[in-house]
């Protein structure tokens, strides 16, 4: 039997009134106590959202399989999209990287100290600089070099790692190849990309210099879901920082590594938590 000490309810469904108190009477009738609540109603698409943490009310595990099946019934009444886990559960992520060093090494150490709940199963690259990196944190380090004509089956390696270590999501650490239409499909809603510039601007290479040479005052970072359209996923969250005529070209470039690793850590944070919701081509962010 699979029991858990909290369970996190996320849900969605067309706008109607008493979702909250159908969902708070569901969580009374087994015993449920609610520890944190967040909902959202977008009037724009007339679609609600909601998150709930909950434990038992006399302190007893959760038998996570029966409150699910219990739900179910609910939950189609409601035409709801929803998903009930344990609190604790530890995603499994892999992690793709080029030769840019920060992000990968902000994301392991933030999981070294249990700052994000992850198992970070595999570290993939088409270089192999970062591997004694990864060795580091005792992560298996996969080198898979892409080229224009091998590019097929370096995807299809990357995806037959996914599916062996039963990856729940993919995160692209400054990883400088654009992955095909047909893989984006298969990790639609599980890959996760930081962005180097404040989305849509400064799009392709050297973005902080393209910035410095327009005498920009504030550069950023965008973290997104992958789609087949690049650079167009839903965004999960930016960052940002304020700089000026004083500094160079490498001092932008200094400050945008540290505003990457802010904003894709908290994404991947978020969406390890359970806390997003896609909304067409936006994100709701429950936190």
């Amino acid at each position: 039997m699979s029991v858990a000490q909290h369970c996190v309810l996320t849900l969605s469904c067309p706008d109607a009134p008493g979702i909250v108190h159908a969902v708070s009477g569901f969580l009374v009738q087994h015993r449920g106590n609610i520890l944190e609540s967040q909902q959202f109603d977008d009037p724009q698409t007339g679609t609600f959202f909601m998150r709930v943490r909950f434990a038992h009310a006399d302190g007893r595990h959760l038998d996570v399989p029966a409150l699910r099946a219990a739900f179910a019934a609910m939950a189609d009444a409601w035409g709801m999209t929803w998903r009930m886990v344990d609190a604790s559960e530890r995603q499994r992520v892999l992690i793709m990287v080029s030769k840019y060093a920060h992000c990968l090494n902000d994301l392991l150490f933030r999981t070294s100290v249990g700052e994000l709940n992850l198992d970070v199963v595999a570290v993939v690259s088409n270089h192999p600089d970062l591997e004694r990196m990864a060795k580091d944190h005792q992560v298996p380090f996969h080198h898979i070099p892409v080229s224009e004509d091998t590019k097929p089956e370096a995807e299809a390696k990357l995806l037959e790692i996914v599916e062996v270590e039963q990856v729940e999501l993919v995160v692209l650490a400054r990883y400088m190849q654009i992955l095909s239409a047909d893989a984006c499909r298969v990790l639609e809603g599980r890959a996760i990309n930081i962005h180097h510039s404040m989305l849509p601007s400064f799009k392709g290479a050297r973005p902080y210099h393209q910035a410095y040479d327009r005498g920009v005052k504030v550069i950023g970072a965008s973290a997104h879901y992958v789609t087949p359209e690049l650079d167009e996923g839903p965004i999960i969250e930016q960052e940002m920082e304020r700089v000026d005529h004083a500094m160079t070209a490498e001092d932008y470039e200094t400050r945008g590594r540290e505003v990457e690793c802010r904003a894709l850590a908290r994404a991947v944070r978020w969406h390890t938590e359970n806390r997003i919701a896609l909304n067409g081509a936006k994100t709701v962010v429950l936190r």
